[in-house]
């Protein structure tokens, strides 16, 4: 039954990921890549709020592995960061790399705080 929940989790995750990723890019007209930041940060929320409300097995498996672990992207991230420096805007990769982690463990972080709260 997991791997079902984690392929339907899965299955929302990966077009949502797309969907965002090109509407923050067209709002955010920037080679710095604001979408993959964006899906990032708030994927990371929400798997922090999940386990900050210490959700069952099923639904880390369904929302957790499936959807965030699709919706967020570490490969792109590295291939963006990589592209940036091949273009030759260092600042602009380097700012990507601090950037995307601070604000992606700040994140998840703030989501385990918010789901202690709600779930006491």
């Amino acid at each position: 039954m997991t791997p079902l929940l984690v392929a339907l989790g899965a299955a929302a995750g990966a077009p949502l990921r797309y969907l965002t990723d090109r509407w923050v890019q067209t709002w955010r007209d920037s080679v710095f890549p604001w979408g993959t930041f964006a899906v990032n940060v708030t994927g990371s929320l929400l798997l922090g709020l999940l386990a900050g409300l210490a959700a069952d097995g099923a639904v880390l498996a369904l929302a957790g592995v499936g959807f965030c672990g699709t919706y967020t992207t570490y490969s792109t991230f590295g291939y963006e960061t990589l592209r940036l420096l091949q273009t030759r805007a260092r600042l602009l990769a380097l700012a990507n790399v601090v950037l995307s982690v601070v604000a992606a463990l700040g994140a998840c972080a703030l989501g385990v705080l918010l789901g202690g709260a709600l779930g006491s």
